[in-house]
């Protein structure tokens, strides 16, 4: 594993599944960020809905353990016609929340839209479209073969370029200020 220490703030970004679950790790300073790890959790051979939930919060824990992040960015579940899909999804999202609240991280949501835009400048992109982007963005060399992985590193790319939002839950770890007093601190050498 890399030394996380060197960075300013880590990002564990979730694309939560009930099959598949999606996770980026970013290393981020004030002005840019890495890639650190990204993968998938598989949960489709787990017998029922329950063991599947405890297998999310389990691995959410050990990331969170493993990596130190700051914050966790997470996808909101889409609205979808299939209303059991959608319970279900949420769920998944709820658990992951959860193992966040339980190590007392802030927790930011991004609708799946906001996400795409954010990566690829349209909220209508393609799961490739986006990985293709966070290629270029992360530089790696070779797009992972589950999507579900860029998605999740999706989010916390998202994050990233959206830092200074207020959490959805949990507690931020900094307070954040706004307007050009804080822009002008942040950026000494855009003031010229």
């Amino acid at each position: 594993m890399e030394n996380v220490n060197r960075y300013d703030s880590i990002i564990l970004g979730i694309d939560p599944g009930t099959n598949i679950m999606g996770y980026g790790v970013l290393g981020c300073t004030k002005k840019s960020f890495e890639l650190i790890t990204t993968g998938v959790v598989h949960l489709g051979k787990l017998e029922n809905h329950a063991q599947k939930l405890k297998k999310i919060f389990e691995r959410c824990l050990y990331l969170i353990d493993t990596y130190h992040p700051d914050e966790l960015a997470i996808e909101a579940p889409f609205f979808g016609k299939n209303v059991q899909s959608m319970l279900k999804l949420g769920r998944a999202q709820g658990t992951a929340m959860a193992a966040a609240l339980y190590r007392d991280m802030p927790i930011f949501e991004y609708a799946p839209k906001k996400v795409k835009q954010s990566i690829t400048g349209s909220g209508n992109a393609s799961k490739e479209q986006v990985a293709s982007m966070l290629q270029t963005l992360c530089k790696f060399e070779e797009v992972p073969s589950y999507l579900d992985a860029t998605d999740g590193l999706a989010v916390a790319v998202c994050h990233f370029f959206q830092r200074g939002q207020t959490p959805t839950l949990g507690k931020s770890k900094t307070k954040k200020s706004s307007g050009w007093a804080a822009f002008i601190k942040d950026n000494p050498d855009r003031i010229g």
